[in-house]
């Protein structure tokens, strides 16, 4: 055991009084079955900040369960700063870190493009030997994987913001349910290059929707929405990206028609 690391049964002082300085207190649980990660993780954040932690460990679940009656808190992890109580992990986020739970962001898409950029100049220095124009057509297939995935992971939270503004979904709900079906589908056969006459339709479709869709919420609408392309539940606007995500699709399921005709 760490020399900062106590069981609670051992210690009887006052988070108040402790809590002092550059100390912080923190108590969670370590139960025979059971190691608290969100209380790991505050153990890490309080010492890469500088912090003598206190660590104090519930060895046992009344103690938990004492503990959170006595100071009337929902949860462990808990933490002490100053005296004052900062609460769990994600409030000890917020008070060292820029952390902001409700604020707008794009990691989530520059992630997942990143990835897919990655991927598909993998595919071309592996399979072709050189970046070419299939290059850019698989960073935009594999996108549409990744951001298909995505949507999949939490169906419900997708159709939700979905039926915020998508044209199509918000007069038959079904729509919602099938479209992230559709862009993984597409984004796998645009991928291997297979199946183009269904494959680049169906991408060219939803795709034009989407921009439609897009376009009007944010540029005619002026409305201030969270955008459903990554899937529900977050923090990315409706905007620009959004539609720019679209535009790519659509561009390239019209190159595959014309290139599959000629």
């Amino acid at each position: 055991m760490p020399k900062d690391t106590r069981d609670v049964a051992d210690v009887t002082t006052d988070p108040a009084t402790t809590a002092t300085g550059k100390t912080a207190l923190l108590y969670r649980m370590a139960l025979p079955n059971h190691l608290c990660p969100a209380g790991q993780k505050a153990r890490w954040l309080l010492k890469s900040k500088g912090y003598d932690v206190d660590d104090r460990l519930f060895r046992e679940r009344p103690e938990v369960d004492a503990f959170k009656e006595e100071y009337d808190v929902p949860s462990t992890p808990q933490v002490w700063i100053e005296g004052e109580r900062v609460g769990g992990y994600d409030a000890l986020r917020q008070k060292l870190t820029d952390y902001d739970p409700d604020a707008t962001t794009y990691t989530p898409v520059i992630y997942l493009f990143a990835v897919a950029a990655a991927t598909a100049l993998a595919l071309s220095i592996g399979f072709l030997g050189t970046i070419s124009w299939q290059t850019l057509g698989w960073f935009i297939s594999v996108s549409m994987i990744l951001l298909g995935m995505q949507k999949l992971r939490d169906i419900e939270g997708f159709t939700t913001m979905f039926l915020n503004y998508d044209l199509l979904a918000r007069k038959w709900v079904p729509y919602a349910y099938v479209y992230p079906w559709v862009e993984t589908g597409a984004g796998v056969l645009m991928t291997g290059m297979l199946l183009t006459p269904l494959a680049a339709p169906a991408a060219l479709f939803i795709a034009t929707v989407g921009a439609a869709s897009v376009f009007k919420a944010v540029y005619i609408d002026k409305r201030e929405l969270k955008c459903a392309c990554v899937g529900g539940n977050s923090n990315v606007p409706l905007g620009f990206v959004s539609l720019t995500e679209n535009l790519m699709m659509m561009g390239m399921a019209i190159v595959m028609l014309v290139l599959a005709v000629v």
